[in-house]
């Protein structure tokens, strides 16, 4: 992994950080993803960062409140792309396959929020679309969430649940200490 791989920053966005998700697994999270930002950042590679849009005013990501912007660290610097989506999928309604082609990117690695939602759903693309995808255990996380049965179901099992479907068929899932000591 070196030029041709490209780190997939997803909606790490303010909205997340308001205690109304409820209970989240991975309070680490954010930590690793500055780790793994800097030091692919030292490193030369493509950063895009992914950004959830939304135009309804009643929404936590709607462009115009406070939860849309990056969380404090996950700002863009000079150089790195921003793309703003509308969906789960940072490849649907973007140009993100089309830079990713133009740069000729072979390797994406994932990081970002949440696991069972926008991550997973971009790292099925990615895979899909046949990048050698890599998502970071560790520098994602998920909140409880409710089945259709009324049942709660943990942040942790809904982590772990997502991560294993993910594993092996659309990418290679590992954590940010394996990640860090294969690219340094």
């Amino acid at each position: 992994m070196n030029t041709d791989t490209a780190l997939l920053i997803i909606d790490v966005q303010k909205a997340f950080q308001a205690p109304s998700w409820g209970n989240r697994n991975n309070p680490q999270a954010e930590d690793n993803m500055l780790r793994i930002l800097e030091v692919c950042r030292n490193q030369g590679w493509t950063i895009i960062h992914i950004r959830h849009r939304s135009e309804n005013e009643q929404s936590r990501f709607y462009i115009h409140h406070e939860g849309f912007e990056p969380q404090t660290g996950f700002e863009a610097t000079a150089g790195e792309k921003v793309i703003e989506k509308e969906v789960n999928s940072a490849f649907i309604g973007t140009d993100l396959q089309a830079y990713l082609t133009l740069l000729q990117i072979k390797h994406v690695v994932i990081i970002g929020l949440t696991t069972p939602h926008c991550v997973s759903t971009t790292t099925r693309m990615s895979g899909n679309l046949g990048y050698q995808t890599y998502l970071v255990e560790d520098a994602t996380a998920a909140f409880d969430l409710v089945d259709h049965h009324g049942q709660l179901i943990d942040a942790e099992q809904v982590h772990q649940l997502t991560l294993a479907t993910l594993h092996d068929e659309f990418s290679t899932v590992l954590c940010t200490d394996e990640l860090l000591k294969n690219i340094q």
